[in-house]
């Protein structure tokens, strides 16, 4: 998927949003009809959704990652399961990343399967019974919001504060996956990430908990004064450029990819060249680092990125209280 377009930010004076909204008609009316004919079937455990609304880029993996311990300290065994976008496996398939790697089963697997088990899985409901054979006393289902296949729990919709729903538009027109009023109707609790700067609808009384996006103390002392030339495939490549300077690194070159995007050997080759040419080193996102050749891994450093809750407890007891057993 390419990167965020300007014109589906709140405010755009493009003519695009207009001229695109018979394309999102008819992907609202895909969408409907996707949701009418499908089953949905109940797992066996209790299942966590995290999702959005927008089209990438809000923090939902990182939002995933930081749910699983406040889970497995309730002695839930919190398993992750995602369907493994930009990779070829279907599923259902445990998640090994000693052996399988992103064009095998995506690049957000395998920072998932770094922290708990994880499972690649097109057929959600399917991988849901695989985790609980496995012995998950739990799943958290990541990007699962417009999932119609797999009954949850609890969904919880991650809002990135700097950005919000942009124009509120469909796709193309705009970032939605869904309207949006459809889709908050369905969130149990709001996820807000990083400072609010773009208008933001009234949440309905639900709960919201504040987030941000940490950089990893070792990374960022590591990168702290040198120059950098920063490159990312993700949904808004500009937040990790942000990122990268308040961590203060030097920033003398920016590149953005589409997201999910492989790199070839050429693509790393050009990238280092440039970077010596600069006297910079190519640094990148966790999650583009993953989707690198592996015997290109060493030409980049990554600049990894945690999510932490302003108040982890009150997630905790909110996790607590609304989650069954399995």
């Amino acid at each position: 998927m390419p990167s965020a377009p300007a014109f589906w930010a709140a405010g755009s004076p493009s003519p695009w949003p207009a001229l695109l909204a018979p394309a999102a008609a008819l992907y609202g009316l895909g969408n409907r009809l996707k949701r009418a004919f499908t089953t949905t079937q109940a797992a066996a455990l209790p299942v966590i959704s995290v999702g959005n609304l927008v089209a990438g880029g809000a923090g939902k993996t990182p939002a995933a990652l930081a749910l699983a311990p406040l889970l497995a300290q309730q002695g839930r065994q919190p398993h992750f399961l995602t369907r493994g976008y930009g990779g070829r496996v279907a599923g259902p398939l445990r998640v090994d990343p000693a052996h399988h790697d992103a064009a095998q089963v995506g690049d957000e697997a395998l920072l998932l399967a770094a922290a708990a088990p994880a499972w690649v899985a097109r057929d959600r409901p399917a991988g849901a019974r695989a985790a609980k054979a496995a012995g998950a006393g739990c799943v958290i289902a990541d990007d699962a919001h417009q999932t119609w296949a797999l009954a949850r729990d609890l969904s919880l919709l991650v809002v990135d504060g700097g950005y919000g729903f942009g124009n509120g538009r469909l796709l193309p027109a705009g970032p939605l996956r869904e309207p949006l009023a459809a889709g908050l109707a369905r969130a149990d609790a709001v996820i807000l990430v990083g400072p609010v700067m773009a208008p933001l609808p009234d949440m309905g009384g639900r709960p919201v908990f504040g987030a941000r996006l940490v950089a990893d103390p070792a990374d960022a002392a590591r990168l702290r004064g040198r120059r950098v030339l920063a490159f990312a495939g993700i949904g808004r490549p500009e937040k990790f450029f942000a990122t990268l300077e308040q961590a203060g690194a030097v920033v003398v070159g920016r590149e953005s990819f589409p997201d999910h995007a492989p790199y070839s050997p050429d693509t790393i080759m050009r990238l280092a060249e440039t970077a010596q040419q600069a006297d910079a080193v190519p640094v990148t996102t966790a999650k583009d680092h993953v989707r690198l050749p592996v015997e290109a891994r060493p030409m980049a450093e990554a600049l990894r990125v945690s999510l932490r809750f302003d108040d982890p407890d009150a997630v905790g007891r909110f996790l607590q209280e609304r989650l069954p057993r399995a």
